[in-house]
């Protein structure tokens, strides 16, 4: 028994002097840099708390633009998409063929049309001219055979008929010698201006069925139509789309808005382009600023308010948004009664605890470094880079705007050259 108590009593004096050594490790620290600034009191516009659904801002239902079975589906919900990216492929052996077909189509036709642009061969010209040249020997030797013919007529050395039949066959050499000219005037002069307007005619109607074919091949490829997220899955491999059946949804995350219902008795103090800010309660570490983007001009008849959103750009981690869609956001919106507030830098602010909080500055007493004390505070309308803040705060006291992310309660710091203050925005 004797021995237990001694055992005890020499390990809490170790302890004891372990906590005594390690005390004095940290008293032996060198202060922490840190950069500080004051607090400012100002006419600030009184705000007050809306609780709103963080949306994004591009929604696309993707549906299908012909009929067709999917022949690769390889999304899933969750899944990041660029632009322009497959979500589906349908099945094109039938469209390839008929494309293919039509193609082959549009060479003959443009065959066609540069036979006739071309005009006829020197060849072809030269066989034409010389078919009308032995066409003119035929008749000139019709012509001499009819006078001949004549005088033996005369002479009653030919009868009637004999006459008549050697004037047909004169007759009938110039029509071939006519017909001589004209064929070789043909092949001289080309086609006519008016079929080759009509090959080029036909040749623009096939080359439009062509485009046509490759539209709708190109459509059984669905892609996304811009960089986002894949919220909803509506198919499956080997499933039968129709023309409009949807495919999948697809939801743009680089920015996000936040929807609030505003009473009528504060929308007219609330403009487009005023800064916000944004606190979300699944992200208790994190405090966004946003940008009132869009204003409804209708109300709701039932609540007498008017849909307000307010553009936060998210943060994209390895593929993954910070924000999502559908949390919980609160934001402050000015309510256009003035009051003095004190402000702050929003870097002053530590989040991550039950409430935001400041390191305030406390001045030592001695000749020694001063140390910081932190100050539970809620927020509320931001201007600017600055931010209102209550808590047990006075006007032109320090705080720590750059190091207080390692500070401790009590913790010395070495004061850094401060930055100039940051303007406010009117």
């Amino acid at each position: 028994m004797l021995r237990s108590i001694s055992m005890r009593y020499i390990l809490l004096c170790l302890i004891t002097v372990c906590l005594i050594e390690q005390g004095d490790l940290f008293a032996q620290r060198p202060p922490s840099p840190v950069v500080v600034t004051k607090v400012v009191k100002r006419p600030v516009a009184t705000g007050q708390g809306f609780v709103g659904t963080t949306t994004p801002i591009k929604k696309s239902m993707v549906g299908s633009a012909v009929d067709g079975r999917v022949a690769d589906y390889p999304i899933n919900e969750g899944d990041f998409v660029k632009k322009n990216q497959p979500l589906a492929q349908l099945l094109t052996a039938t469209i390839s063929l008929e494309v293919s077909a039509a193609k082959s189509e549009m060479k003959l036709r443009e065959y066609e049309l540069k036979e006739l642009e071309n005009g006829s061969r020197p060849a072809e010209i030269r066989q034409a001219k010389a078919g009308m040249l032995a066409a003119q020997t035929a008749m000139e030797y019709h012509k001499k055979k009819k006078v001949r013919a004549e005088e033996l007529f005369r002479s009653s050395a030919l009868n009637a008929d004999e006459l008549q039949l050697i004037f047909s066959e004169q007759i009938q050499a110039e029509q071939v010698y006519l017909q001589a000219m004209e064929v070789h005037q043909l092949a001289v002069d080309g086609p006519r201006k008016e079929r080759i307007e009509q090959a080029r005619a036909q040749l623009a109607i096939q080359q439009a069925t062509v485009q046509k074919l490759e539209d709708q091949l190109t459509k059984h490829t669905i892609k996304a139509p811009f960089d986002g997220f894949i919220s909803a899955e509506h198919t499956e491999l080997g499933q039968w789309v129709q023309r409009g059946a949807l495919v999948a949804e697809v939801l743009a995350m680089d920015e996000i808005d936040v929807l609030v219902q505003v009473p009528e008795n504060v929308i007219p103090f609330v403009k487009k382009g005023m800064q916000v800010n944004v606190n979300l309660a699944a992200l208790p570490d994190n405090i966004f600023t946003g940008e009132i983007a869009l204003i409804v001009p209708q109300a709701d008849l039932r609540s007498r308010t008017f849909p307000v959103k307010i553009r936060v750009k998210n943060e994209i981690v390895n593929q993954v948004p910070l924000i999502k869609s559908g949390m919980i956001a609160r934001v402050v919106l000015p309510t256009g009664i003035q009051k003095e507030s004190l402000l702050v830098p929003k870097d002053a602010l530590v989040l991550g605890g039950r409430s935001p909080l400041v390191y305030v500055v406390v001045p030592s007493q001695k000749k020694g470094p001063a140390t910081v004390q932190p100050v539970p505070v809620i927020t509320g309308i931001a201007q600017g880079e600055l931010i209102e803040v209550t808590g047990n705060l006075q006007p032109g006291q320090q705080v720590v705007i750059r190091g207080n992310e390692r500070l401790r309660p009590g913790q010395e710091i070495s004061i850094l050259p401060t930055k100039p203050e940051t303007p406010v925005k009117k």
